[in-house]
């Protein structure tokens, strides 16, 4: 590497093996190449990794890992470095072909990416099979068989606003409308009112511990649990398939299946590594971020960390599936078929709501439409108070 003089930059990501160690592993690694700089990695949690104003944490840091949905209010607030004019055409082009789902493209507004998709995720299942075989059931297939299933104590999922949220949207799509189809509206009453019922008789089967937590959570009761055998649906984590972190490493797959043979759709997650316009050193944070964006990283080092690859070919790669109990080709076509989320400017505000209204109906109860309705009228609140400040 060129000798650009002392750098020093300072990253945020979130604070779980996944999102914490792979950055200290690959900022380590650039730095033994690049001797003259020095990365130092924050973390923040989970919850703020959804929440945290990016054009707030972008004055303060010069690397950020973010969330997809947060790209377009940072875009629009000069937050954040335009990765084309910083970032050859052909290293681009290379992460879009092999983007897992619509991971790369996600990351895209207004013809720009604005962050490379260094992690992917959506809800997937996972079960123990040592539990399912000691109570003689079967990994269901179908939303009557995980209804039956949780009949018997055996299933655990997230239920805290945001996934409840995004499990909304995943049985929306699964009855025959995706959020967000007709102007003004999140999802007709009817499809919205049948998407809650299922939600919430699902979660009061589960027990009320489900509504206070998140996928981490989840994956870790199931992975240590002698009780819960099965999750349907909860953000997709390959630590708790790896031997030597989860202490009974578990085995992943794709969703059920409802009554007219729709497959669930889950929502995209995942994460991007972003550059802040603020950063004193474009040209050697562009370096790093194409070194953690690599498929060569991707399917070594940045994996090795604990990390959780964005790059196709780490999740097609058979070494990495040995370590992983197959964690990446059993789920990658759930991935490829998820449902990405709005970008618009003031989304972030509407689903920060929206969870809390899905969530509140799910532990209270009450007329489902009441709930829609207050959907609908949120997001046209959201969309008038965009178009105003516009």
């Amino acid at each position: 590497m060129s000798n650009p003089g002392p750098v020093h930059l300072r990253g945020i990501t979130w604070n779980h093996t996944r999102g914490h160690l792979p950055m200290v592993a690959t900022a380590q690694r650039f730095c033994e190449l690049c001797p003259e700089a020095t990365i130092q990695w924050d973390v923040r949690s989970l919850q703020a990794f959804a929440d945290a104003p990016i054009e707030v944490l972008a004055k303060q840091y010069d690397l950020l890992v973010v969330d997809h949905p947060s790209i377009a209010k940072a875009a629009n607030r000069n937050a954040l470095l335009r990765l084309d004019e910083h970032i050859a055409s052909h290293f681009l082009a290379d992460q879009a072909a092999n983007s897992v789902g619509s991971s790369h493209a996600s990351y895209r507004y207004e013809g720009h990416p604005y962050a490379l998709a260094i992690d992917a995720a959506a809800p997937i299942s996972g079960w123990r099979p040592d539990l399912l075989e000691r109570a003689q059931a079967k990994v269901p297939e179908t939303w009557q068989e995980l209804l039956d299933l949780a009949r018997q104590g055996l299933v655990i999922l997230p239920g805290i606003a945001i996934d409840s949220l995004m499990n909304f949207y995943m049985l929306c799509g699964a009855l025959g409308e995706g959020p967000f189809q007709h102007t003004g509206k999140v999802v007709s009453e009817a499809v919205g009112t049948e998407a809650l019922f299922r939600l919430r008789q699902l979660l009061l089967l589960c027990g009320p511990e489900c509504f206070t937590r998140n996928p981490i959570a989840t994956w870790e009761k199931l992975s240590t649990s002698e009780t819960v055998a099965y999750c349907p649906f909860a953000y997709g984590y390959s630590n708790y398939s790896r031997k030597g972190y989860a202490r009974h490493p578990l085995q992943t797959g794709g969703l059920v299946t409802l009554e007219n043979n729709a497959r669930l759709i889950s929502t995209l997650g995942g994460a991007g590594l972003a550059i802040s316009t603020v950063c004193q050193h474009k040209d050697v944070a562009a370096r790093y971020a194409q070194l953690v964006a690599s498929p060569e990283c991707q399917s070594t080092l940045y994996l090795d960390s604990g990390g959780q690859p964005g790059h196709r070919s780490a999740w097609l790669d058979a070494e990495a599936n040995r370590r992983c109990n197959n964690f990446f080709v059993n789920t990658l076509p759930t991935l490829d078929a998820a449902y990405v989320r709005p970008r618009f400017d003031g989304y972030l505000d509407f689903q920060d709501e929206a969870g809390r209204i899905v969530h509140r109906h799910l532990t209270d109860g009450g007329k489902e439409g009441i709930a829609i309705e207050a959907l609908n009228r949120l997001l046209a609140a959201t969309t008038y108070a965009e178009e105003r400040a516009s």
